[in-house]
């Protein structure tokens, strides 16, 4: 079925347009107003002007508004011509686009395939594409904005980012017991052990994974338990070293796992135009690199000291240390999409990764009967698993967040996934305020203000406050957690700390309840 659509759709993409879109109506407040694309467009150019009512509507605007306008009519909407037309064609693209045909609503058309194709056509003869080139193309007789159903929208964000900050709110009012700066994983230190590199070929993939192999030091204390580390989406192992580096000194030995196709060198291609963005699709091939890797370890062609295993992942690697548990997601997924895709889910776009779970045929699992603890950062599945206490997990999760997450969400993410496993006394969340999604992700060079020598480039408005802080903040917690596993211990209780310029938050599960009741 998909795959039927998809070659109608690319098919058509090689039509061209029997005619260019006249007339642009306004729905807002119940009326519709007519506006002619071409008297738009004409006004919107130097010394332009008009003999109709358009005028008179523009007028009504303020110069500062008239001004806004005309340049969100000349702005570009896309930008590189072959990155635009991979992330158009990804699985993701598509759902927004559909959404956005909701809003923006090009004669009948109510799948996005009319905008989706006039997008693909003039990406073949510029490099960028403003809103005055889709409107004066767009092969249709009307073109209606929905404004009505655009605030709709837009209310439900706002309420969604008012409850991001009540939660901010509510977090900074718990006393804080004030904790030395730790300096532990400082600069260069970070990466003075380096790792030993081990090809494993793999029947699922054409070339061996190389996996990094982190063995702990003489005079570390010996673990009863090894570690499995599973990157993002688009990440890499060099983006937690640091990670590996802190556990291996602390005696825990760490495989860090590549996962080709969804990786660095991925976004790489991405970037070029030569693939498609990579989704959902992709899990079960990291699932099978997961099997793969226990399988060498079962085996002996894996040597490693510990007897249970600790799986540990970042965003969609959380998600395949959730999945390969045999967390297998609730009935209902698809309806349950439907309604959380209508409201284009831009304050949360982990729910496209999920949805995307409709259409994905995964693998059938074999069980993990060593496994005794799952640490997931930035995780998410609220649509996978939303109902409380629905998931039967044995094992105890850590899973974190920050509060600058609207990637995964915290309040929605990691607080309402905690709730929906199975309760378990070692169990928790940890929240780190001013902490992003990509805060876990060290890139070459990162210092301070966020930025490094890497692909992602990241900035503080996308890796947040102080990164090292939290990377070593985020070390301590899991190093605390898996000790108390190893121990047999029970979480006593929220904890709250100031350490430094940050607050670190440490909630069972009782706690996250009250706090997620409070929202």
């Amino acid at each position: 079925m998909i795959g039927l659509f998809g070659a109608l759709l690319f098919g058509l993409a090689g039509v061209s347009p029997l005619r260019a879109a006249e007339r642009l109506e306004v729905q807002l407040e119940g009326m519709v107003i007519p506006v002619w694309i071409r008297e738009l467009v004409d006004l919107g150019r130097p010394g332009g002007s008009s003999s109709s009512e358009l005028i008179t509507w523009l007028n009504l605007l303020d110069a500062d508004s008239r001004f806004d306008l005309f340049e969100l009519l000349q702005a570009p909407l896309l930008t590189d011509q072959s990155m635009a037309r991979q992330m158009l064609r990804s699985w993701a693209g598509r759902q927004l686009l559909d959404a956005v045909s909701d809003l923006v609503r090009v004669d009948d058309d109510s799948s996005g395939i009319v905008l989706f194709n006039t997008l693909e056509l003039l990406l073949n003869s510029q490099s960028e594409v403003t809103a005055q080139d889709l409107l004066e193309d767009l092969p249709a007789e009307n073109v209606r904005l929905d404004l009505d159903a655009l605030l709709q929208v837009a209310s439900r964000w706002r309420r969604q980012l008012q409850q991001q900050q009540q939660l901010v709110l509510t977090l900074g009012r718990f006393p804080a017991t004030q904790v030395p700066v730790l300096q532990e994983l400082a600069g260069k230190e970070v990466f003075a052990a380096g790792p030993e590199f081990k090809p494993l070929p793999v029947a699922h993939r054409t070339k061996p994974l190389q996996l990094e192999l982190w063995r702990p030091p003489d005079g570390t204390p010996l673990r009863s338990s090894w570690v499995v580390l599973m990157p993002g989406l688009g990440g890499s192992q060099d983006h937690f070293r640091w990670l590996a580096l802190s556990l291996q000194r602390k005696g825990w030995p760490v495989v860090v796992l590549e996962h080709p196709g969804s990786d660095a060198k991925a976004v790489h291609a991405l970037l070029k135009g030569q693939r498609l963005a990579p989704g959902a699709e992709v899990l079960p091939d990291r699932l099978a690199d997961l099997q793969a890797v226990l399988q060498a370890r079962e085996q002996g062609t894996l040597v490693l000291p510990g007897q249970k295993l600790v799986l540990m992942g970042h965003s969609l690697g959380a998600l395949t240390a959730l999945l390969a548990a045999d967390m297998t997601p609730e009935p209902g997924l698809y309806t349950r999409c439907r309604k959380a895709l209508d409201d284009l889910p831009l304050t949360n776009l982990s729910r496209l990764l999920q949805c995307q779970l409709v259409d994905v045929q995964m693998p059938k699992l074999q069980s993990i009967p060593q496994l005794e603890a799952i640490v997931a950062l930035n995780s998410f599945g609220s649509l996978l698993w939303p109902r409380h206490g629905a998931v039967p997990l044995s094992v105890p999760v850590l899973l974190t967040g920050g509060t600058l997450d609207l990637i995964t969400p915290p309040l929605t993410e990691q607080l309402d996934l905690l709730l929906a496993i199975s309760p378990h006394p070692a169990s928790r969340v940890v929240l780190v305020e001013g902490a992003s999604h990509f805060s876990p992700v060290r890139v070459e060079g990162q210092m301070g203000e966020g930025r490094g020598d890497d692909l992602f480039q990241l900035g503080e408005e996308l890796v947040g406050r102080e990164p090292l802080a939290v990377q070593r903040l985020l070390a301590v917690e899991i190093q605390i957690f898996l000790e108390q596993v190893e121990a047999g211990e029970a979480l006593q209780g929220a904890t709250h700390q100031q350490v430094g310029d940050l607050r670190l938050h440490r909630l069972d599960r009782n706690a996250a309840k009250r706090l997620r009741k409070s929202q």
